[in-house]
């Protein structure tokens, strides 16, 4: 059985292209009152952190391994 329910979503552009091409945010019903121009920064937000964590990714595995090496380190110590 399928249902149909009419929906409004606003797609943006990924800035870094290499892992993501869009990402899609599905309305509330509450925030069709908002502005676009208002609705389209709020998701441009919402998409920024996430493209600036992508690249850190070598970094988290180093520090990672380093604490997992330091524990390691002081548990045979102790």
């Amino acid at each position: 059985m399928v249902k149909g329910v009419s929906r409004q979503v606003i797609v943006v552009k990924s800035p870094d292209e290499k892992m993501f091409e869009q990402a899609i945010f599905i309305l509330r019903t509450d925030a069709e009152s908002l502005s676009d121009e208002m609705l389209l920064k709020e998701a441009q937000k919402a998409v920024r952190p996430a493209a600036r964590l992508v690249g850190f990714g070598p970094m988290w595995a180093a520090a990672g391994a380093a604490s997992t090496a330091l524990v390691w380190l002081l548990t045979t110590l102790f």
